[in-house]
């Protein structure tokens, strides 16, 4: 599982700065930098509020970037993600903030 840091603070999901998700997808598939990918979990806060039970310490990353050097079989590797977009208000203002490119 990994750590997830993320100052989307338009996103439902988000409180202080973690995710109340057990799960993200980052989206992304052909990127070649972070600002190709996004979370594609985000849910803007105006349209609902987390139904799911408090932030989470760490979770599960499926990831679509198949470049970014932490991709492994289509789920993240990397001890720690952060997803950036803190004025977000759909899912591709936002970026994966560690994505590193093979």
């Amino acid at each position: 599982m990994t750590s997830l840091g993320c100052n989307v603070s338009t996103c439902g999901y988000n409180e202080d700065r973690c995710c109340c998700r057990t799960e993200i997808e980052v989206m992304g598939t052909k990127a070649e930098n972070k600002d190709c990918t996004c979370c594609g979990s985000f849910d803007d806060a105006s349209d609902c509020k987390n139904s799911v039970s408090g932030p989470k310490d760490s979770l599960y990353v499926h990831c679509e970037a198949e470049n970014c050097v932490y991709n492994d079989n289509l789920v993240c590797s990397a001890e720690r993600i952060d997803i950036q977009g803190s004025t977000a208000d759909k899912a591709d203002q936002t970026i994966c903030a560690s994505f590193v490119c093979k």
